[in-house]
């Protein structure tokens, strides 16, 4: 038996991880809605979120949604690098005066932001606003 057989955190099914997702969605909408209204944030991090908003309901995509499962993650990546600058540039501390979840919860969310920009290639990474 490995070392990762013996967490004693319980393994969750896909349907459960989907449904605590699908639950995280007011919160981070409300965060979002926070975050674009605080002073605090700079202009341009919140303008670079604008953008993404106009890319993602925009009907040209860098790959079209009918390509069977990329088509979406396009939408994905760039809503999450979008998010993952926008709370960088609000800072730890109002990110977490808005937020109304758990702290748990919002670690989850930042992982995520944090992941979308990661799997950007180095180069197009170091082209992304500061």
């Amino acid at each position: 038996m490995s070392r990762l057989d013996e967490s004693p955190v319980a393994r969750q099914e896909p349907k459960e991880i989907a449904r605590e997702a699908i639950l995280l969605i007011p919160n981070v909408v409300k965060l979002l809605a926070r975050i674009i209204r605080d002073p605090r944030v700079p202009v341009r991090r919140k303008t670079f979120a604008a953008a993404a908003l106009i890319y993602v309901v925009s009907p040209i995509d860098l790959i079209p949604d009918f390509v069977a499962g990329l088509g979406q993650l396009d939408d994905l990546v760039i809503v999450a690098v979008a998010l993952n600058h926008l709370i960088a540039g609000a800072g730890r501390d109002v990110i977490e005066q808005h937020w109304d979840g758990s702290a748990d919860s919002l670690d989850l969310v930042l992982a995520a932001t944090e992941w979308g920009t990661e799997i950007i290639p180095g180069p197009l990474r170091r082209m992304l606003p500061g």
